[in-house]
C-alpha cells in the first residue's frame, strides 16, 4: 500500500505541517428522474483496485483509465472499457525488476496528437519517486522519466498537452523547495523543472500543486496550490509555457481554501473550480475566476440539512454541452447519513444554480467519487468510485451526441482528429462555415486540416444520421 492512500478514502491534513490521515469512510443510488444510472464494471482486485483518476475518451472510441492499486503486480493498472462495459487490462505496473516500470498511478490518462496516452505514476521508477509515462493504445508502456524529488516527487494529476506540443504537468511535493513544482515533457521524454513552489518567503506563492493545469486560450497554463499563498489557504496561479509564474489569487477561507480540484475554461473565458474548504459553511465552494484574477464565489457547499447538496469536491469540473458545469462530491448527498454521506453527482449552472443529479448508496453502483467525470461524445457521462475495489459508471441526463476535436485550436493547414461516436458515412466537415476536406479513419475518428479562410468557430460533421456539432468552438490562430 502507497503510504499516501488507506483503506476506503483518507484526506491529507496538510494545514498543521504534518501528514495526519484522516479517515472518511461511508457506506447504497437512487436518480432523479429523466436520469439514468448505469454502473457499468465492478472492479476486484485481479482487474484492477481504486481508481483514482478519471475517464479519457480516445480516438479508438473507448475509455481509458488507470487503477492506484491491483492488477496483476498490485500496482495499478491501465484499462479500456468499451462505452457499454468491457473492460479490458492493458498493461499492469511493477512488470519491471524494481518497478522501474512506475507503480501506484493516480492520474487521468491524456491522449497526445501522436496518439499515444501519457500518465505518471506516483511511486516506482529508477528512483522510487514516480515517473512519466507513455503507452499506445494497445498496451506498450515506454518510462520516459523517473522523478528524484531534486525535480519533483509525487506527481498527482494528469498532464495537458499545449499547444506548443510539450506536455505540462504538476508534481506535489520535492523541487527546490520541496514543496512540489511545475514541469514541462516532450512527448519523447525531455523534462524540465519550470517552477519550484515555495520560492517566496513564507510560501506566498503557494505550495503543494494537487490539481492538474489547463491552458487557457491567452496561452497561459492555470492551476492551484492546495496552501500556502498570502494567507495560508491556496492559491490561484498562472504560468507561461516558459515558467513564469503570478499569483492570480490566494483564497482566505471566507471565499473558499484549500482546492484541491484543477480548473476548467468556459465557453465564457473564464475559469472555474472548487474548494475543498472554506466558504460560508466551512465545507468548500465553487467559484469562478476571470483570467486576470477577480473571484466570485458561485455556491458554497452543505447548504443544505445534513449535506444533502455533498461536500468535499476533489476533482475538476466538466463543462458539457449544454454550458452547465458537472462534478461529484466525495462525501454527503442522501444516503448514508450519518457516517459522513457516499456523495454525489451535482449540475451547476455558470450562474450558481446547484442541482443534485445523483446521490450514491455505497451498494452496486459505489461511494466516495473522488474522480470528476468525462462527457463521452455520445453525450453520456462516464466516472469512476473509489471505495471498495471501485467501479465505473454512466449518467445519461439526455443531452446528444457531438463531436469533439484534438486539438482545440491551430493555424490553417494544421492535423485535426474529430473524435466522435457514429461517423461512418460522414459526407461534410466545416470549421464555422468553411468546408474542409477529411478522411473517415474509423467510425470514431475522422481526420481533416484547417480549411484556408476558416475562422474561430464550431466544428460541424455532417452524417446519415444528422449533423453533429463540436462541444467548443475551434480556434483558428494565426
Amino acid at each position: 500500500m502507497h503510504p499516501f492512500r488507506i483503506a476506503c478514502l483518507d484526506k491529507l491534513n496538510w494545514r498543521s505541517g504534518a501528514y495526519a490521515l484522516v479517515l472518511l469512510c461511508a457506506t447504497t443510488a437512487i436518480p432523479l428522474p429523466a436520469q439514468t444510472f448505469t454502473t457499468l464494471h465492478s472492479f476486484d482486485a485481479t482487474d484492477g483496485d481504486d481508481p483514482q483518476g478519471g475517464l479519457v475518451q480516445a480516438t479508438n472510441g473507448k475509455l481509458y483509465g488507470t487503477t492506484y492499486g491491483g492488477g496483476a503486480n498490485g500496482a495499478g493498472t491501465v484499462f479500456k472499457i468499451t462505452p457499454s462495459g468491457t473492460l479490458t487490462t492493458v498493461y499492469s505496473f511493477c512488470a519491471q525488476s524494481g518497478c522501474s516500470d512506475g507503480a501506484y498511478p493516480y492520474a487521468t490518462l491524456v491522449q497526445a496528437t501522436n496518439g499515444s496516452l501519457y500518465g505518471t505514476t506516483t511511486g516506482g521508477g529508477a528512483s522510487g519517486d514516480g515517473t512519466v509515462f507513455k503507452i499506445t493504445p494497445g498496451g506498450v508502456l515506454t518510462t520516459l522519466h523517473s522523478f528524484d524529488v531534486t525535480d519533483g516527487y509525487l506527481p498527482y494529476t494528469a498532464l495537458v498537452q499545449a499547444s506548443n506540443g510539450d506536455l505540462y504537468g504538476t508534481t506535489v511535493q520535492g523541487g527546490a523547495n520541496g514543496a512540489g513544482t511545475v514541469f514541462k515533457i516532450t512527448p519523447s521524454g525531455t523534462l524540465t523543472t519550470l517552477y519550484s513552489f515555495c520560492s517566496k518567503s513564507a510560501c506566498t506563492d503557494g505550495k503543494s500543486p494537487f490539481s492538474a493545469l489547463v491552458q487557457a486560450t491567452n496561452g497561459n497554463l492555470y492551476g492551484t496550490t492546495f496552501v500556502g499563498g498570502a494567507d495560508g489557504y491556496g492559491t490561484v496561479f498562472k504560468i507561461t509555457p516558459s515558467g513564469t509564474l503570478t499569483i492570480v489569487h490566494s483564497f482566505d477561507y471566507t471565499n473558499g481554501g484549500n482546492p484541491e480540484a484543477g480548473l476548467v475554461e468556459a465557453s465564457d473565458g473564464n475559469l472555474y473550480g472548487t474548494t475543498e474548504d472554506g466558504g460560508g459553511t466551512d465545507s468548500g465552494t465553487v467559484f469562478k475566476i476571470t483570467p486576470s484574477g477577480t473571484l466570485t464565489t458561485l455556491y458554497s457547499l452543505c447548504s443544505q440539512s445534513n449535506c444533502a447538496d455533498g461536500y468535499d469536491v476533489t476533482a475538476a469540473l466538466v463543462q458539457a454541452t449544454d454550458r452547465s458545469f458537472y462534478g461529484t462530491t466525495v462525501l454527503g448527498g442522501a444516503n448514508c447519513i450519518p457516517d459522513g454521506g457516499c456523495g454525489t453527482i451535482f449540475k451547476i449552472t455558470p450562474g450558481g444554480a446547484l442541482t443534485t443529479l445523483y446521490n450514491f448508496t455505497g451498494g452496486t453502483d459505489g461511494e466516495n467519487p473522488e474522480t470528476g467525470l468525462t462527457q463521452d461524445t455520445n453525450g453520456k457521462f462516464y466516472g469512476t468510485t473509489q471505495a471498495g475495489n471501485g467501479t465505473i459508471y454512466s449518467l445519461s441526463v439526455g443531452l446528444g451526441s457531438f463531436v469533439e476535436t484534438q486539438t482545440s485550436s491551430g493555424k490553417v493547414g494544421a492535423v485535426v482528429k474529430i473524435l466522435g461516436t457514429d461517423l461512418t458515412g460522414a459526407t461534410s466537415v466545416t470549421f464555422n462555415g468553411t468546408a474542409a476536406t477529411f478522411t473517415i479513419v474509423s467510425k470514431s475518428e475522422i481526420t481533416t486540416t484547417v480549411p484556408t479562410g476558416a475562422t474561430t468557430g464550431p466544428v460541424k460533421v455532417v452524417t446519415p444520421g444528422g449533423t453533429l456539432t463540436s462541444n467548443f468552438n475551434f480556434r483558428v490562430t494565426p
